[in-house]
């Protein structure tokens, strides 16, 4: 097994980002013209998201366009209008009687506490996105959807830890798979040794506070309104192969990769996260058929690893 540069997966997609670093928000785009097989697995309370439907078994064989994340909870939800510009000007979508209709999914995490909630992340930051696509150079850490994520949030940003993305890719034997992650989760994250290497942090920030011990303190407590925690948390990740899989095969890869975060995050998909995954089969010349349980068991460990690159590429900022 090596290491790959995500885009070596395949030349049918491609990776963009744009962000607002001064108001702490932004925009990370997969875009596929030919179109790319779907699944998703959506965990926790809070998920915020459009034309996830798409993606159920129950309604057919249909590949998408573009998978889009972004920052601006509910409200980001306005930026894939951008990437639909995008593709009906390259005449790229589902075939129609009266034209093509771009095929496009998103999940937005809730970043709006981090800098500023007046900035939201728009179509014209998703246009740009898809125009950053166009160099396709995946980056990690505080950048686009990425920008505002943070983890650890127990008593609030003033004692999180900054996040945000993570990006992952191995090759065996043929079989590639990657990962692409975005951490913006209630809990604290762990490495393979289970040692804690980002979250919930003493007041001065100078050391971790044991998360759990400092929850179950507030048993019986009454909630103070400072500390709102729900629908505020939401890790997003998406998982790509060149193994052969369509939409039901795909929806169970995503819900086995799902471990990862039980795995690195903790506590995870409580009623405060919104987790999604999507797991995407791309449909280039080098696609292979592949045990599906080989693929979801290597999808794990793949974003386990993803995980942790997005916190070790956002050490340098602050929440």
């Amino acid at each position: 097994m090596k290491e790959i540069n995500i885009t070596e997966i395949d030349s049918t997609f491609r990776i963009g980002n744009a962000e607002d670093k001064e108001n702490g928000t932004g925009v990370t785009v997969l875009i596929s013209e030919e179109g790319i097989n779907a699944g998703v697995d959506i965990r926790g309370g809070g998920p915020a998201s459009r034309e996830t439907p798409l993606l159920d078994p129950l309604m057919g064989k249909r590949k998408i366009n573009a998978v889009v994340l972004s920052g601006g909870s509910a409200f980001g939800l306005n930026a894939s209008a951008g990437v639909v510009k995008y593709l009906e000007e390259k005449n790229i979508g589902f075939i129609t009687d009266f034209g093509k209709v771009p095929l496009v999914c998103q999940s937005c995490i809730y970043d709006l506490g981090y800098k500023s909630s007046k900035i939201k992340p728009d179509a014209d930051m998703a246009y740009k996105a898809c125009i950053d696509s166009e160099k396709n150079n995946p980056r990690q850490g505080n950048i686009g959807v990425g920008c505002g994520a943070t983890v650890g949030k127990l008593y609030g940003m003033e004692q999180s830890q900054k996040s945000g993305i993570g990006i992952y890719a191995v090759e065996i034997k043929g079989l590639k798979v990657g990962a692409l992650v975005v951490v913006n989760a209630f809990g604290d994250v762990f490495n393979g040794k289970r040692e804690k290497i980002a979250g919930l942090r003493t007041k001065d920030k100078k050391n971790f506070l044991d998360f759990k011990e400092e929850w179950y303190k507030t048993i019986n407590q009454e909630k103070k309104e400072n500390n709102n925690k729900e629908m505020q948390n939401t890790t997003l990740a998406i998982i790509i192969t060149n193994a052969k899989f369509e939409g039901a095969e795909l929806c169970k890869i995503a819900s086995m990769a799902n471990d990862a975060f039980a795995r690195r995050i903790d506590p995870i998909h409580t009623m405060y996260d919104g987790d999604t995954i999507y797991a995407l089969s791309t449909d280039g010349n080098d696609k292979i058929e592949v045990d599906i349980n080989i693929v979801g068991t290597l999808a794990t460990q793949v974003l386990e690893t993803a995980i942790e690159r997005s916190i070790i590429n956002s050490q340098d900022e602050e929440a």
